[in-house]
């Protein structure tokens, strides 16, 4: 009787194949696992990275203040107290009238003093031609309804002041420009004294430059070791 492996040598050498198989294969699954069980360097690179974002990130928004500060920071402690006595006093210098500019950009809130100074320069039009121009020119920016600078006045001064339009007079802006005046002196004043741009230069401080922020935790102080223990593998 002829042996068995002679008879059927195909399934001697399936199986001695599917052995091999079998031994080439677990080895490389094992191997899968464990590098999906462990992070690894790129992993770890990407953490860091992100660490590093989220820290200048924070900084950037401590700094996103107006970008013309420069001329904020000529101005002397002494002329910027001076500005805390009264808001009349503020607006009577140019340096202060720059600085609660900027103040007002970062509020979002710079339309009151824009037409504040269109009111101010109209008032010193020298002849009733140069009125009607200027004056619709206010109107359309600040006051009509849905205006691109739209300010906040009553429903009543809204009325007057579009009504003497087509033919305004020197004093046509009178009272909307006091509304705002008083909304300007009584809101947003206060806050412009308790600012940072403003004690920077009471205190004598570059507006330009504030103090660093930074968050007080972006990672724990475990992930960060473990990100920098394996800087040698880059």
């Amino acid at each position: 009787m002829e042996s068995p492996l002679l008879l059927f040598p195909q399934l001697n050498v399936s199986a001695s194949k599917d052995k091999s198989y079998y031994k080439v294969m677990k080895p490389a699954h094992k191997e899968e696992t464990n590098k999906a069980s462990k992070p690894g360097a790129k992993q770890k690179r990407n953490r860091l990275s992100l660490l590093l974002q989220k820290t200048e990130f924070h900084e950037d928004n401590h700094l996103g203040k107006p970008a013309n500060l420069k001329k904020a920071a000529s101005v002397s402690p002494e002329e910027a107290v001076k500005w805390g006595e009264s808001f009349d006093k503020l607006l009577s210098q140019k340096d202060g009238l720059d600085a609660f500019t900027m103040f007002l950009k970062t509020e979002f809130s710079e339309e009151n003093i824009e037409f504040w100074i269109a009111c101010e320069d109209y008032k010193k039009s020298k002849t009733t031609h140069e009125l009607l121009p200027k004056a619709k020119s206010i109107y359309e920016t600040f006051i009509r309804k849905d205006a691109p600078k739209e300010v906040n006045l009553d429903f009543h001064t809204k009325e007057v002041t579009s009504q003497s339009i087509e033919q305004p007079i020197i004093t046509t802006f009178d009272a909307a420009q006091s509304t705002v005046y008083k909304l300007m002196e009584q809101d947003s004043y206060p806050r412009f004294l308790r600012s940072d741009l403003y004690l920077n230069l009471v205190k004598g401080r570059n507006p330009n430059r504030p103090a660093m922020r930074r968050r007080s935790r972006s990672f724990t102080v475990n992930e960060f070791q473990d990100v920098r223990s394996d800087f040698t593998i880059w």
